[in-house]
């Protein structure tokens, strides 16, 4: 009964870790390259390894980290190709949450919208980056999750898991340039005036728009190694350590 119980304590726990590693991949603070050591993370969670190497074992087999084993688990760098893949999904299903969210959105929602990317926008001017990046996160998928369709969020999830840590390559090299006002703003008119071509249009082009010099900036770098990228070279430590 008690190696039963510990079971459960250890499952539990490995999901709660699993969950904390997710939303910092889907918020772009983990780096491609990174390398995620299961002794220092357990140390800094003061837990066990056991539920720390489980979670880690999820999140490769979410293809969000790659495992060399005995050698490293570190966060995947998505190439050009798949990115632009995974932008052609989205631009099918994020229009379609932002447009399914729309029955549960009330002005008092869009007013903590626009504050939120007011976060975006202070960031940005003041080149705190990864702020900026949590903000935009923050945004979108306070928007999707009204949706209140719990298997569309996770495709979106498992998605933004990948492409998150790409999106540290975001600023200053990619930063998002609109011709008119941000598309966020126009998102925030659209849902304001409860027009839903206005959101459709705002939505995709926040994707297309907003990301045409990071595809570009992705199209210059795709198969080099950058400095500092601990993909670049070949770890000599074992991913315990």
């Amino acid at each position: 009964m008690m190696q039963q119980l510990n079971g459960v304590q250890a499952s539990s726990l490995s999901s709660q870790i699993y969950l904390q590693l997710r939303q910092q991949l889907m918020s772009a603070r983990l780096k491609p390259g990174e390398r995620l050591k299961i002794r220092e993370l357990a140390q800094r969670l003061g837990t066990s390894e056991t539920p720390v190497r489980e979670a880690l074992f999820q999140l490769v087999k979410d293809g969000a980290l790659e495992m060399k084993a005995g050698y490293y688990i570190r966060v995947r760098r998505v190439t050009l190709q798949e990115y632009l893949e995974m932008r052609e999904i989205r631009l099918m299903l994020e229009p379609h949450a932002a447009l399914q969210a729309m029955a549960n959105i009330d002005d008092a929602f869009i007013e903590e919208l626009a504050a939120m990317h007011e976060r975006l926008v202070v960031a940005e001017q003041t080149k705190d980056y990864p702020a900026a990046l949590e903000a935009n996160y923050d945004f979108h998928f306070s928007v999707y999750r009204k949706s209140e369709m719990p298997h569309l969020i996770e495709i979106l999830e498992r998605l933004w898991i990948q492409i998150g840590p790409l999106l540290t390559f975001l600023y200053p090299h990619g930063h998002p340039s609109y011709k008119g006002q941000h598309q966020h703003v126009q998102l925030l008119s659209a849902l304001k005036s409860r027009d839903k071509k206005a959101v459709r249009k705002a939505v995709e082009q926040d994707l297309i728009e907003g990301s045409r010099t990071f595809v570009a900036y992705l199209t210059e770098i795709d198969g080099k190694d950058l400095p500092g990228d601990d993909a670049a070279s070949e770890p000599a430590k074992s991913a315990r350590s």
